[in-house]
Order: structure tokens, then sequence, then C-alpha cells
């Protein structure tokens, strides 16, 4: 299978490769359902065994993943109040909830954004709802960067020494994800409480 690929990608341009796999990352934060972890092993595995540079599959995976985060950030921003404000979006978070919302985030909302990149599903709610609430984009945009290059970098590293074993590689990282989604389901229930438990209190 593999080799398959790599048989086809040596008749691509390597910038048409780094441009695919940024594009595949990015991804993640409009459909959550594609995971940017993927493409980003991916692209540590052909740096690997071809002849791609960790370092530029690194950049463009991290940089294409940041900017789509950002890029819904500010949908949220522009957006994101308004849908809440009238019809179904009003009973899905009424005034109070996103006083509450806006408070969190002002609080909590670095620390929140940091440690979701590392929780699948998570990571593409949180920065909408930072967007949704007006958090300055600086501190969104920091701590958001941060995480991500720390497991990016993390995950090139893995896909570079995997050698010829990236379905091992990727076995790995599938029990790793089913870890890690324990916490993001954690704190997706506890939004859910907080969500019934604020929904009719002023």
């Amino acid at each position: 299978m593999w080799q398959g690929l790599l048989t086809w990608i040596e008749g691509v341009p390597n910038p048409l490769v780094y441009l695919a796999l940024g594009a595949g990352a990015a991804m993640e934060n409009v459909v959550p359902a594609i995971p940017a972890d993927t493409f980003v092993v991916l692209g540590g595995f052909l740096a690997a065994v071809g002849d791609l540079h960790a370092r530029w599959v690194f950049v463009s995976t991290w940089v294409g993943n940041v900017a789509s985060a950002m890029v819904m950030v500010w949908v949220g921003r522009t957006h994101g109040s308004t849908f809440f404000e009238v019809g179904w979006g009003r009973r899905i978070l009424n005034t109070h909830q996103m006083k509450r919302m806006t408070a969190f985030y002002a609080r909590f909302g670095r620390l929140a954004i940091f440690l979701s990149r590392f929780l699948p599903g998570l990571r593409a709610v949180v920065p909408v709802f930072a967007g949704i609430t007006r958090q300055p984009l600086v501190p969104v945009a920091v701590p958001l960067a941060l995480a991500s290059a720390i497991w990016y970098g993390a995950l090139v590293w893995a896909g570079t020494v995997a050698g010829h074993n990236l379905d091992r590689v990727l076995a790995v990282l599938g029990r790793v994800s089913g870890w890690l989604l324990i916490p993001a389901v954690l704190a997706g229930g506890a939004a859910l409480v907080w969500w019934w438990r604020t929904r009719h209190h002023e």
C-alpha cells in the first residue's frame, strides 16, 4: 500500500506535496472527522523514506492547521454571536449562558485553548467559541500555536522514525488518540452538564 503511495508521490513536485499535507491538516478545524494527525505522521514518514524534509513537513502542517483554526476564530467573532441571538441559536445558548461562557474564556481561556489542542474533537470546537465570546486574537493565537507546535513536532518525529513501519505507527497513534478521547469525552460531558444546569437560571 505505502509503496504504491511512494511511487505516486515521486512524480509530484515537493511543493505540491507540502501544500497537500498542509491542506489536509487544515481540514480538521472545518470538518473534525478528518484527523490532522494522520497527515502530519504521513508527512514525517514521507520525509524519512523519500526526499521531503521533516522541517518543511512540520511547517506546512503546523501553519495550515493553525491558520484554519484562526479562520474559525474569525468566523466565530463575525457570525457566532449573531447566530446565538435569534432563532434556533438562542435555544442553544441564551444570553445568560453566553455571559457565563465569556467570563470562563476571560479567566481560563488560554489554558483551555492550549490543552484542547491535544484532545480530538475539542481542538476544533474550543477556538470557535473563543471567537464567539470575542476573545482578543493574540491571547487565542499564542497558546493555540504553541500547543500545536508541540504536538505536531512530536508527530512528525514519530513519522520520521517509523521507517517502513507506518502501519504500526498509525496503529499506535490510534491507541493514543483513543486514550486522549477519554478526557475529551469527560470535558464534553462536563460542558453538557453545565449547559443543562445553567439553561434556565439567570
